[in-house]
């Protein structure tokens, strides 16, 4: 079933809630520690292993970083909520899952929601002794690090009645439904009286192009990181800027329209943190400065890649960054066709020295 699927009401589906207590339940933060999602999580939906990490499914069985078996190498798919899958409807049709059928190769999920590239490559180096001999890393992100610029600075305000949700900051993260069963009068209550809607938070943001600016400049010092971390492995690494709905289309399909007109009436407070980046010119702003301070590391973006396939024109998005089933698959057969890795053609690669900028 997809989010989209009968959403013009603006309720929630089941799909959607079942991600929404699956992160409300990881949203608890520890000093020092990084955050990771609920361990040993298990639903129809979404399961995780015992480090919090999602599932891959490969001919027949299902992999992870805490549970990768005998495999001699395996791939990364690294990055937010977009390459953890949120959308999909099971563990098997997320990106990685369709990398592996599409590789022939075992495809581990290495993201988690709400991370910035920084705390992608923290995640790395906290199970790094786990994965054995690497392949390819693709690291699918962008986004979260953007967001995570305005979102620093609005947490440097103080105590105000944002901070709970900031705290607990997700690109999705709704206020979960509330638990067990309510007495006869709060459901009379609830059916008679009209809900009041939340006024929509107004905050004060930098200007867009100084977080495009910052956001830019420390992907791309991460990934010069990457690229010393990975030099003696002969692993390949990609970075790939995520898809984000207006930088994708013009014209957007009716069932994503519908789609988009129910958040209206729910919004999530990740779409104000990306206030003001919409527009065509600054995306290219900045996925150029990406690129130019990623040196060597071959930079691509999904959101100039992703009309070359044929089932473009479909509902794809369930929202502005996530995927449906299908579109979780056609993302992995653009990157299966752009870097080859069908063919799997490895080379040496030539390693520049970290900048300290």
């Amino acid at each position: 079933m997809s989010l989209i699927d009968s959403a013009t009401d603006g309720q929630l589906l089941p799909l959607q809630l079942d991600y929404q207590r699956f992160m409300q339940l990881g949203s608890r933060r520890l000093p020092q520690t990084l955050y990771m999602h609920e361990r040993g999580y298990r639903s129809d939906t979404i399961n995780t292993d015992s480090l919090g990490l999602r599932y891959s499914h490969w001919a027949g069985k299902r992999y992870s970083p805490a549970e990768r078996g005998s495999t001699a190498r395996v791939n990364l798919l690294v990055g937010g909520s977009t390459a953890f899958g949120i959308g999909a409807s099971g563990d098997d049709a997320t990106v990685a899952s369709h990398l592996s059928a599409l590789t022939g190769e075992v495809w581990l999920s290495l993201a988690g929601c709400g991370l910035s590239a920084t705390q992608e490559l923290l995640l790395f180096l906290t199970h790094q002794h786990r994965l054995g001999k690497i392949g390819h890393v693709v690291i699918l992100s962008g986004l979260n690090t953007l967001a995570q610029e305005a979102l620093s600075e609005l947490l440097a305000t103080g105590s105000d009645p944002r901070q709970a949700y900031l705290n607990s900051f997700n690109e999705t993260l709704q206020a979960p439904p509330c638990k067990g069963a309510d007495s006869l009068w709060q459901r009379l209550r609830q059916a008679l009286v009209p809900r009041r809607e939340q006024p929509a938070l107004s905050w004060s943001l930098p200007p867009a192009d100084k977080r495009l600016m910052r956001a830019a400049d420390c992907i791309g010092r991460t990934l010069r990181q990457w690229d010393r971390l990975l030099a003696d492995s002969h692993a390949t690494l990609t970075f790939i800027l995520q898809p984000l709905l207006p930088w994708c289309r013009d014209t957007v399909p009716a069932a994503e329209q519908a789609r988009l007109d129910a958040l209206q009436q729910q919004p999530v407070p990740f779409d104000q943190l990306l206030a003001g980046v919409f527009d065509a010119e600054r995306h290219s702003a900045f996925f150029r400065r990406i690129k130019n301070q990623a040196d060597s590391v071959a930079c691509y973006d999904m959101n100039c890649m992703l009309d070359s396939s044929p089932v473009f024109a479909q509902s794809l998005f369930v929202d502005r960054l996530h995927f449906n089933d299908l579109g979780n698959n056609t993302l992995a057969k653009v990157i299966t066709a752009k870097l080859g890795l069908a063919q799997d053609k490895q080379r040496l690669r030539k390693v520049t020295p970290i900048k300290l900028v």
